[in-house]
């Protein structure tokens, strides 16, 4: 495996293998990280990536080979393990305490103390946090509880507990999966900064542009074995995503057409105050309907409120040209409505149970016997139809949704919803989080949707897949929809300056 010449590895791994009952996770890679360097790690989802960042966090042990530090042989026991070597790792979830502040979040466990009874030394405490923040850059009060904090906030928050811990080593596990581009941005500048400063990092992402903005070299994983290392300037998008699928992407939207049918869902002045603001829409059978705008235009809420999640002070819902009544998501799953949400984890999905069970969720009542609700060989009929149909990658149906890759999660949502027969489909970020391979497939599954005569309403903060993938394309801003295009005539300079542009003055005090 090539590294960067004259250069001793902070971190390396050496032939390590990782195997579950059914899987090998990682089979004989190697890998290895310098000082000083943003080594990227790509792959499809289930390609080992996860994996290997649990076996450097101290979550997993390996079965086979070795993990050195500074050239010696380390056994990471414990994630305490890996922070005491100078490993830390900002995972996609983050790992904060809500309720408490931000100052005693950077320094929990590791509180200074003063005194001969050992109390923590509070004024210190809140100052060396102020030292650690400014150090980034941030302009945060270290008083201010984290729940308070956008996402984005919060992963720098994360970074500064690494940095009081020492790291040497920082794993950036999805940095930029659910926070603006002006706040990747301002990440990048971060990273930037530590690499000056010596610090060796670890970027995990499904964004190929972030591995050209960050990265000094990238390492290829693909179904649990090392592909490829390169330096950023020998790895183009398309090679990588060669490397990643094992095969071109020819067409990394597949559009297809198809004959536009009559008009399925129908929306009139829905608004909700200070919210939304008389929002009106339709989508037809055969088409996706790509609703476009920037964090905090409304656009979920939308969703939200179709679906019955979130009440409405005014407007009305049309079905096949019907005028009805969604109070509660269940009317919804009765008209044949489905939302897959923008967090599949939480909203979307019960991790701890097996396929089987999610599967059969949102329709219990189509598996049910007479006695009551539906038997578990039952349940599992239905997901093995559904894991063949849509590719599922799982051991059984009885494996726990919590052990399969975003990409394949995602499918489960899907596989929960076709049950139900729905018709009419709300794909809130339907491809957040999952790599390039499994996003082509979850495209493929809507084109199979529309041939079948659903409508699709589309909701994604990805100017290239609303743009690759709606026949019309509406944009919001402020809780209202200011634009309505032709698949045609967009572009993301057109989208962006319907999405950017100040409220004029009418539509400040409505």
């Amino acid at each position: 495996m090539p590294s960067i010449p004259d250069q001793p590895s902070v971190l390396e791994l050496r032939n390590v293998s990782k195997r579950f009952p059914g899987v090998v996770a990682l089979d004989d890679v190697s890998f290895d990280l310098m000082a000083g360097e943003v080594h990227v790690l790509v792959g499809e989802n289930g390609a080992g990536k996860s994996t290997l960042v649990k076996l450097l966090s101290g979550i997993y042990q390996p079965n086979d080979g070795e993990l050195l530090l500074d050239g010696k042989p380390v056994h990471l026991a414990t994630p305490h393990a890996a922070q005491q070597a100078g490993i830390s790792t900002v995972h996609q979830e983050l790992n904060l305490v809500p309720h408490l502040d931000v100052g005693r979040n950077i320094f929990l466990g590791r509180e200074p103390l003063r005194g001969i009874g050992g109390l923590i030394d509070w004024p210190e405490l809140y100052r060396e946090s102020r030292e650690q923040l400014h150090s980034l850059g941030l302009n945060i009060d270290p008083r201010t509880k984290v729940r308070r904090l956008g996402v984005a906030l919060q992963q720098m928050t994360e970074i500064a507990k690494a940095l009081v811990a020492r790291a040497r080593v920082l794993i950036l596990d999805e940095p930029t999966a659910a926070i603006t581009a002006e706040e990747s941005e301002q990440l990048f500048r971060i990273v930037d900064q530590l690499r000056a400063q010596g610090t060796a990092i670890i970027l995990i992402s499904h964004h190929l542009e972030d591995v050209a903005r960050a990265g000094d070299r990238v390492t290829v994983l693909r179904d649990g074995k090392w592909v490829a290392t390169l330096p950023i300037a020998s790895a183009p998008p398309r090679e990588l995503i060669r490397f990643m699928v094992g095969r071109e992407l020819t067409q990394q939207f597949p559009k297809e057409v198809f004959p536009i049918g009559p008009v399925a869902l129908k929306v009139s002045g829905l608004s909700r105050h200070g919210v939304l603001h008389d929002v009106s829409l339709e989508v037809r059978r055969g088409e996706i309907v790509g609703l476009a705008g920037l964090v905090g235009a409304g656009r979920s809420e939308v969703a939200r409120a179709i679906f019955g999640v979130d009440r409405t002070d005014a407007g009305s819902i049309e079905i096949n040209g019907r005028q009805i009544t969604i109070d509660n998501p269940n009317q919804a799953v009765k008209r044949r409505i489905a939302l897959l949400p923008e967090d599949r984890k939480q909203q979307g999905l019960v991790l701890l149970l097996p396929v089987s069970d999610n599967v059969v969720l949102a329709a219990p009542d189509r598996l049910a016997t007479p006695l009551g609700t539906a038997p578990p060989a039952a349940r599992v009929r239905a997901a093995r139809r559904y894991i063949a149909s849509l590719r599922i990658k799982t051991p059984s149906a009885r494996q726990k949704v919590v052990n399969l890759s975003g990409g394949n999660q995602q499918k489960v949502v899907l596989a929960k919803w076709l049950l139900t027969e729905a018709e009419i489909f709300i794909f809130d970020e339907p491809t957040r989080g999952i790599d390039v391979g499994a996003k082509v497939e979850v495209y493929r599954l809507m084109n199979e949707l529309l041939a079948k005569g659903a409508a699709i309403l589309m909701i994604s903060s990805e100017l290239p897949e609303v743009l690759g993938m709606s026949d019309r394309i509406l944009v919001m801003r402020g809780g209202r929809i200011v634009a309505e295009l032709d698949r045609a005539e967009a572009n993301q300079e057109v989208i962006m300056t319907h999405a950017a542009a100040p409220l004029d003055d009418a539509e400040a005090v409505a």
